[in-house]
Order: C-alpha cells, then sequence, then structure tokens
C-alpha cells in the first residue's frame, strides 16, 4: 500500500459541538487535516482524496463505512441551499445527532452560508427562529402530537426538510394544516443524504428507474466507495442503484417502498408498508411498525408493534376491513417506543429479534 497516497481518518464524537466539528471538517475539505469520520467506523486511514467517511448500517444490518471526496459534500450542500433558496446569513437548527450525514450537511450548508446552526441536538425551553431546519418523520410527529416548542419552531422556519425514513400522507397533511412548510427528501448515506426535494432532483442529480422499477441516483453527491467492504459498492456508468421501487410521472419521482418489505404469509404477499400506511391514516396519533417473523405454520407471520393507546380488536378488525383478511396480524406488541435504525428508520430487525426471545 502506497501510504504517501493515502490519509488519517479523525473519529468525531457525536457530543462533538458544532464550532469544534466545523472547524475540523473545513480542513478536511480543503485537504488541510484527515478526514472527519462519524459513526460506527473502524477503519484508521483512507485514500488522501476522502474527506469524510459515515458508519452507517442501513436496513440491511451490515456495517459500511461510506467514504466522501470534498467535492461531493460540498456540491450536496450548495445544491440544497439553492434549491430551498437560501440566501448568505441564513440560519439553520441542528435538531439530528452528529453520527449521520444528515447533521454533517446541516453543518456545511450553514457554513456555506456564511453561518453556523443553533444547536438544539438536546432538549430546550426555548426554540429560537431559525429560517431553515432537518428532521426526520418521528420527530415531526412528536410535534404534531404535544411537543409543543418543536412545533413552533418548525412553523417558523421558511422550509423544513423532512427525511430519513418514508413520511406518511397522513402526517404530511397534519403538517400542512399547522402551516408547517416541509420538503419531503428522498436520499441514502450514498447519495450525502437527500438528493431528491418533493420528487425533483437537487442540480446535479439525476434518477431513473431500472427494469425491475428500482430506484437509481446519478452525480457529483454520490459517495466513493465503502472503505471496509468495497466490493459492495456497486456503480455502474455513475449509477448506485438503491433497494427502493419508485414511479416517475411528469419527471417527479414517488417511493413506493422498499423492495424487501414485502412478506409471503399463508401464500398472501403483504407489505409492510401498507400495513403501517393504512394504520396510520385511520390512527394518526398512533405510531405503528409492521414486520414478520419465521413461523412454521404461516411461513412469514405478520407481527404489529404499536405505540399509543388502542386495542388490539380495534387494529385487527379496521386491517382486515381494509386490506383482507391476510392482513392481521398473528401478534400485536404495544412497546413504549419504536427501536431506530440510524436516524428515523425502524429496526424491524430489532422487533422481530425481541419477539422471538419472548
Amino acid at each position: 500500500m502506497d501510504m504517501k497516497s493515502q490519509r488519517d481518518i479523525r473519529r468525531v464524537r457525536p457530543a462533538c459541538s458544532i464550532e469544534d466539528f466545523a472547524a475540523q471538517i473545513t480542513q478536511a475539505l480543503v485537504g488541510n487535516g484527515p478526514a472527519i469520520g462519524i459513526g460506527e467506523i473502524h477503519s484508521q486511514i483512507c485514500p488522501s482524496n476522502i474527506a469524510l467517511v459515515v458508519g452507517t448500517s442501513g436496513t440491511s444490518g451490515l456495517s459500511k463505512e461510506v467514504a466522501f471526496t470534498a467535492s461531493a459534500v460540498l456540491k450536496s450542500a450548495k445544491s440544497a441551499n439553492k434549491f430551498l433558496n437560501a440566501k448568505p446569513g441564513s440560519r439553520w437548527s441542528l435538531l439530528l445527532p452528529l453520527t449521520h450525514i444528515a447533521a454533517v450537511n446541516v453543518i456545511v450548508r450553514s457554513m456555506e452560508l456564511g453561518t453556523l446552526p443553533i444547536d438544539l441536538r438536546e432538549s430546550h425551553e426555548q426554540y429560537p427562529k431559525v429560517d431553515f431546519t432537518s428532521i426526520v418523520p418521528t420527530q415531526l410527529f412528536r410535534a404534531l402530537n404535544g411537543d409543543n416548542q418543536l412545533l413552533q419552531h418548525i412553523q417558523n422556519a421558511q422550509s423544513v426538510l423532512v427525511g430519513g425514513a418514508a413520511l406518511t400522507s397522513t402526517l404530511r397533511e397534519q403538517a400542512l394544516k399547522q402551516n408547517i412548510h416541509i420538503i419531503e427528501t428522498y436520499g441514502m448515506t450514498e447519495t450525502s443524504g437527500g438528493c431528491v426535494y418533493n420528487g425533483q432532483p437537487i442540480e446535479g442529480v439525476e434518477f431513473a428507474l431500472t427494469d425491475e422499477g428500482l430506484v437509481k441516483i446519478r452525480g457529483p453527491v454520490l459517495a466513493t466507495s465503502y472503505l471496509n467492504t468495497p466490493e459492495l459498492f456497486k456503480v455502474n456508468d455513475g449509477w448506485f442503484q438503491t433497494n427502493d421501487l419508485g414511479e416517475i410521472n411528469n419527471g417527479q419521482l414517488t417511493i413506493l417502498g422498499r423492495a424487501d418489505d414485502v412478506v409471503i404469509s399463508g401464500g398472501e404477499n403483504i407489505s409492510l408498508t401498507a400495513i403501517e400506511a393504512t394504520l396510520s391514516i385511520r390512527f394518526p396519533e398512533i405510531e405503528f411498525a409492521a414486520f414478520a417473523i419465521k413461523d412454521l405454520q404461516w411461513g412469514d407471520a405478520l407481527h404489529l408493534a404499536v405505540v399509543g393507546d388502542i386495542t388490539d380488536s380495534e387494529i385487527a378488525l379496521y386491517l382486515e376491513a381494509a386490506l383482507g383478511f391476510a392482513s392481521k396480524p398473528k401478534g400485536i406488541h404495544h412497546i413504549d417506543s419504536l427501536p431506530l435504525l440510524g436516524i428515523g428508520k425502524v429496526d424491524r430487525s430489532a422487533l422481530a429479534k425481541m419477539v422471538s426471545n419472548e
């Protein structure tokens, strides 16, 4: 290995202050310091052209160290600000943990505007007014269901990016009724986070569908590789293929769900996303997560995790009426909070393991 072409990786603690992180990421981006590593990173060095490494397990559960050049990080920030019509001096707030690309994006976008974001990662009695912020659907749900300080904060923002997980139509409609100007973002760590806003690509980004209907992304915001598993990073003709099913109508991308969220129970295909979406429309104040466990009788047995005050019979009767008998859960589990994978995605594997252990 040519050590001269390598660069050290400096791991950044999640509790790092915004000021310290801004100083370190600036050095990494201009090439005067080590690359920055956030999340679960085990590698100690990386190619010299890499400025940022983000550790993520994704929905597959496989740990990946996603590597970015400075140009990818900066292009993502500049294109986002351009889409939002953000002006120099505009302020962001940081409500996301510094273990994910979304938090890095907020900080770099602010730096591009000559500011630093207001740190709201911990709870505050007072949330100051800002121009922009970025949240996940779980935070939006909490704002609309009792967290009045957060609600007022996002109501006062010019635009609120919502991403990291699927946003239900019910939650979107509730937000609009509360005069929250939300912009639904789509992307993943490998695309420098959100790169499609309200179905439209940000500057420099293209999307298309494979013959199987899977979304693929191309553009300067793409990561370069996985440091720990380079053989798994597959880009063909500049396109990074996702595992998300989509539709494109009049140039606008709609995400239908993940290709791997369909289970077969008793010979019937069941979409876990459809189960969750159907319930969220009828019971918008309750959080639901559908998952499956292996079962000798059913193949995949549908289970449901629930956060909120609702009876099992209400859930079962509504699902049977809306989606048919096969959609009645074989088990309903009332828990205090849903386990999350990353910032917003429900960890269905953890739920399945919980039930298996029971």
